[in-house]
């Protein structure tokens, strides 16, 4: 506070400042009158008053204690001197690795990884290549460091690609190779596509003999995945039913027409069910030979109102023709197509055929908004993946079947128990006649075991 005083104007000095004028104001008459002196003109000297007496000290006189404007630190000098060192560092001077393996940590997830698919047979990644040409990079090193790549959250080729050059537990799984992006792409799009449910069954089996799981208990359970489609391509089944239906109509009022103008038989081809894209195509056929035979005798017909008149009825086959050609046809063979492609759902996406229009749990709108997406069934064991399935179908109960018919199609044993969240006694009654039905005692009996 000393200090900061000598330096610039006290705030305490600034506060009784204006205290100090009024009072001398009041006794300096006194004062003067008294000790015949004039007050001194720079008693506020710098806006510091100094309590002094007036009568025996001078204009220079302060009783303030001085301090110096700056404390200065004196630098102790050490009484001997260090000099600083450093630890070796060259990285221009060549390096030699002797075992790679050496720089990963024991519990790396690289070696989990390595021991994992070293547990796969030859022969089951083997069948997948037919030989000859130039020498492939080994299946086991490519199906390495991608699933490595994807514990990494690494999924693009090239990033992959890059992972394998610069990252070193990647380096030592693929033995210092460095296959390209395209490579990468080719191996997991084409050959690990066809082999992946083998894998992950040889996996499992290799989980169950070295004693992590059991396949005792079995915990199923599904969730809903968003498909990379568009969200407004939509294509609904009641929709589909609907225009056909109306489309149906069109045709028999058509065929009728065709009645009435001839003695064309399209009465054969009112069908109040189902009308067959060949069956249409035939009566088209048909009118084209009478609308060609009609055109000859336009053109070689030289009197007018004849020839005017054969034009009219012309006019009146081309029309029915134009529609069915262009219209009927195209629109009958488009939702016959759909129909096919719908199976047993009631919606599909355009732009991702095989996702099914369902309620997600990620709702960010909070309007119940449909999306294209799928469901998928997994078993659970100790915190294992034991089996999954994709389905089309949004609700549970009808995944719980075909799921367990695949896991019993595969070389996986089946569970002793399962248990899933179909907890209301309308579900287990339901998925119990559907298994009746199918007549598959060993899911019955399952499925009454279970916990469920």
């Amino acid at each position: 506070m000393l200090k900061r005083g000598l330096s610039k104007k006290s705030w305490l000095a600034d506060f009784l400042k204006p205290l100090f004028i009024m009072f001398f104001k009041k006794v300096h008459k006194k004062i003067v009158l008294s000790s015949k002196m004039k007050l001194p003109h720079n008693i506020f000297r710098k806006g510091r008053f100094f309590m002094s007496n007036l009568a025996t000290t001078n204009e220079h006189y302060n009783t303030q204690l001085a301090l110096p404007l700056e404390v200065k630190e004196e630098n102790v000098a050490s009484k001997r001197q260090v000099t600083p060192t450093f630890k070796p560092y060259d990285n221009r001077q060549v390096q030699v690795i002797f075992d790679i393996q050496e720089l990963i940590p024991e519990h790396h997830v690289a070696r989990v990884v390595d021991e994992m698919v070293e547990a796969v047979p030859d022969e089951l990644l083997f069948s997948h290549y037919k030989g000859g040409g130039r020498s492939s990079y080994h299946p086991k090193m490519m199906l390495k460091i991608i699933l490595y790549a994807y514990s990494q959250k690494v999924y693009s080729c090239r990033g992959i690609e890059k992972l394998i050059k610069e990252n070193i537990p990647a380096m030592w799984l693929a033995a210092m190779q460095q296959p390209d992006f395209r490579t990468i792409n080719e191996f997991r799009g084409q050959r690990m596509k066809q082999m992946m449910d083998e894998l992950f069954e040889a996996m499992i089996l290799k989980l169950i003999e070295e004693n992590y799981i059991t396949m005792e208990n079995y915990f199923l359970d599904g969730t809903k995945m968003e498909a990379n489609a568009n969200k407004y391509s939509f294509v609904w089944k009641k929709s589909t039913d609907r225009l056909k239906g109306k489309l149906k109509e069109k045709i028999q009022e058509t065929l009728r027409k065709i009645e009435e103008i001839s003695e064309l038989e399209a009465k054969s081809y009112q069908m109040e069910s189902e009308i067959a894209p060949s069956q249409l195509e035939e009566v088209a056929h048909q009118l084209e030979e009478t609308v060609e035979a009609l055109t000859k005798e336009v053109e070689n017909e030289t009197n007018t109102e004849v020839r005017k008149e054969k034009r009219k009825e012309l006019r009146k086959w081309k029309k029915p023709l134009k529609l069915i050609r262009e219209d009927y046809l195209p629109r009958l063979a488009k939702y016959n197509q759909q129909n096919e492609t719908f199976g047993d759902r009631n919606s599909y996406s355009k732009t991702d055929k095989d996702a099914t229009f369902m309620r997600m749990k990620e709702d960010h709108m909070k309007n119940g908004q449909l999306k294209p997406g799928y469901n998928v069934q997994m078993g659970t064991e100790n915190q294992f993946i034991l089996f999954y399935t994709i389905h089309q179908r949004p609700t549970d109960t009808r995944c719980f079947i075909p799921h367990f018919e695949k896991l019993a199609s595969s070389s996986l044993p089946m569970p002793k128990n399962t248990s899933s969240q179909m907890q209301d006694m309308g579900a287990k009654k339901t998925m119990y006649m559907r298994l009746e039905k199918r007549k598959s005692l060993d899911l019955i009996f399952l499925y009454l075991m279970g916990p469920t």
